[in-house]
C-alpha cells in the first residue's frame, strides 16, 4: 500500500492527550504517515513514505465533527433576516415557510443543493456532519428528506417534531388538527416511515413549538423504534428541554441558551453533551450561551453549525469557533476541541473527532501555523486542504 507522508507540520493537534501536550494533544514538528484511509502512525518530521506532502511548518487538525446541520431544505429566508436585523424579534414560526418551499422542490432540487452544502463543509474542514429532517412535517416529505440525507452521511436525525405544520395548527379546535393530533401522525405512520433512513430521534422542546410532554411521547416512541435521542431545548427560554434530555440519556442537547442552575447541574451529573450553536445566536441576536459556565462546572461541550435556512446559514465550522472564543467565553483550544471531539462525542462516535494511529485520515491543513488563528483571523480563508478517510476532498 502506498503511503503519504505529510512532513514538517508545525503543529500537529491530536485531540489525544496521551499523544502530546494539553488537553489537545499537541506534537510539534511531526510527521503523519497515511496508508489508504487510515493514520499509520505519527513521527517525527522526516520520517520516509512513497508520497510526500510538505506542510512546511503549518498546522494540522482534525476534521470538524458538525453534530446539527438541516441541510435538506427548498428556499431561503434572506428576508426574515433583514427584518431581525431592522430589528424583529426571531421565532420559530418561519419554519413553516420553509416547509412550503422544501415540499415543493423535487428530489433532484433537493439532492442538487445538498451536495452543494457538503461541497462547502468539506472545503471548510467538515468531515463528519450529521443531518436532521424538520422541513417536509408529512410522511412523504420527512422520508424523503432522510433518504437523500442517508446519500451523504450516516448520521441522520428525524426531526418530525420540529414544529406543528400549519395543516394542523388550526385554531379552532377541530378534531385531527393541532399539536397532539400533528404528534399522534409523528409517532406513528410518520415515524414508521422514517425510522429505517435514521440513527436518530429529535424533537423541539420549546414554546412555539412542543411541549415536554409532547416531546417525551416523540423520543419514547423513537427510542422505541430503535433510535437513539436529541433534543432541541432552552433556545428562546428556559425550559424542559434539558432536562428531559438528561432524563432519557439523550446524547445531546442542543442550544442550551437559557440555562437555570438545575439544568447545569443535571448536565453536569450526566454524559448528555451540551451542543451550542454560535451562528443562531450571531443571525437572530439573541444572548449567546455562558459556555464558561457549562465548561466549569464538568459539563462536556460540543461546537455545530446548526446550517439551516431561518436562524443560522453558515456551514463555517471555523467561522462558528472565533464567535465561541470572542462572545461565549471558550479558549480556542477548548473551542476546538468541542469542534471535533465534543462533536464527536454528541454523535456518540470514538472514531472520529481526534488523529491517533489506526484511526481514520480525517485531516485539516491549515494555512497557518496554530489553531489559534482560526479565532485570531476570523473570517480568512485559513482552511488549505482537507482529507476524508485518506482522500484529498477539498484543496489544491
Amino acid at each position: 500500500m502506498t503511503a503519504l507522508v505529510i512532513d514538517n507540520i508545525g503543529l500537529l493537534v491530536t485531540g489525544e492527550p496521551e499523544l502530546g501536550e494539553g488537553t489537545l494533544g499537541l506534537v510539534r514538528d511531526a510527521a503523519l504517515v497515511i496508508e489508504g484511509d487510515t493514520v499509520a502512525a505519527i513521527e517525527r518530521a522526516g520520517a520516509a513514505g512513497d508520497e510526500r506532502l510538505d506542510a512546511a511548518g503549518r498546522c494540522v487538525i482534525p476534521g470538524f465533527v458538525d453534530s446539527h446541520t438541516h441541510l435538506v431544505f427548498g428556499g431561503d429566508r434572506a428576508e426574515e433576516f433583514a427584518a431581525r436585523m431592522a430589528g424583529r424579534r426571531y421565532e420559530a414560526g418561519g419554519i413553516r415557510s420553509t416547509v412550503a418551499a422544501t415540499r415543493a422542490a423535487t428530489d433532484d432540487e433537493l439532492r442538487a443543493r445538498l451536495a452543494g452544502f457538503v461541497a462547502e463543509l468539506h472545503a471548510q474542514g467538515t468531515t463528519t456532519f450529521e443531518v436532521k429532517s424538520g422541513y417536509g412535517l408529512s410522511v412523504r416529505d420527512e422520508e424523503r428528506i432522510l433518504r437523500l440525507a442517508r446519500e451523504v452521511t450516516d448520521e441522520v436525525t428525524f426531526l418530525g417534531a420540529h414544529v406543528v405544520p400549519a395543516d394542523y395548527a388550526d385554531p379552532s379546535g377541530d378534531p385531527g388538527t393541532g399539536a397532539d393530533a400533528y404528534v399522534d401522525l409523528v409517532v406513528g405512520e410518520m415515524l414508521e416511515a422514517c425510522a429505517p433512513h435514521a440513527k436518530w430521534i429529535d424533537a423541539f422542546c420549546e414554546r412555539g413549538a412542543f411541549t415536554a410532554e409532547q416531546s417525551r411521547r416523540v423520543l419514547e416512541a423513537g427510542a422505541a423504534a430503535g433510535l437513539g435521542v436529541r433534543v432541541h431545548g432552552n433556545q428562546l427560554g428556559e425550559g424542559d428541554g434539558v432536562r428531559l434530555a438528561v432524563e432519557l440519556g439523550a446524547a445531546s442537547v442542543d442550544h442550551c441558551t437559557f440555562l437555570d442552575d438545575a439544568d447545569v447541574a443535571a448536565l453536569a451529573g450526566s454524559d448528555t453533551v451540551a451542543t451550542v450553536l454560535p451562528g443562531v445566536e450571531f443571525s437572530t441576536r439573541q444572548p449567546y450561551p455562558d459556555v464558561r459556565r457549562l465548561l466549569e462546572a464538568g459539563v462536556t461541550v460540543a461546537l455545530a453549525s446548526d446550517c439551516n435556512p431561518g436562524s443560522s446559514f453558515t456551514s463555517s465550522m471555523p467561522f462558528c469557533i472565533a464567535v465561541a472564543v470572542r462572545d461565549m467565553g471558550m479558549t480556542p483550544a477548548e473551542a476546538v476541541w468541542a469542534s471535533t471531539a465534543g462533536g464527536a462525542a454528541a454523535l456518540r462516535r470514538t472514531d472520529v473527532g481526534a488523529i491517533r494511529p489506526g484511526g481514520p485520515a480525517d485531516l485539516v491543513l491549515l494555512d497557518a501555523p496554530s489553531h489559534v488563528h482560526l479565532a485570531y483571523r476570523p473570517g480568512v480563508p485559513l482552511v488549505a486542504r482537507v482529507w476524508k478517510d485518506g482522500e484529498a476532498v477539498a484543496g489544491a
